[in-house]
């Protein structure tokens, strides 16, 4: 199944005012050409949350920046041989507490 499109900050705004006035969700949803499930989503978080924000992604967060792993594959390109530990203790130095199967997983 691929990704949906998100819904626009102002879209959302409007399917709540619009509930809010008491419209059937079905009605309006085939005015905006929005899928009935997300009007009902929408109008579900807003009442137990009373927000229409975007929450925020989940999962767990990267540990090193895209920048820090650029640079960990610039210095294997250079040198090869360089070991993970070598690569984690320059990590280190920068400020960037890693583990040596991080670095492997970036590297691979």
């Amino acid at each position: 199944m691929g990704k949906s499109k998100e819904i626009s900050q102002d879209l959302r705004i409007t399917i709540v005012d619009i509930h809010k006035s008491g419209s059937s969700l079905g009605a309006f949803s085939k005015c905006l050409k929005v899928p009935h499930s997300s009007v009902q989503a929408i109008v579900r978080k807003y009442k137990h949350h009373g927000i229409t924000q975007l929450s925020n992604h989940s999962g767990r967060r990267r540990v090193l920046s895209p920048r820090d792993e650029r640079t960990l594959v610039r210095k294997v390109q250079i040198n090869a041989r360089t070991s993970a530990k070598d690569l984690v203790k320059m990590l280190e130095e920068t400020g960037s507490k890693v583990s040596i199967s991080t670095v492997k997983r970036v590297l691979h």
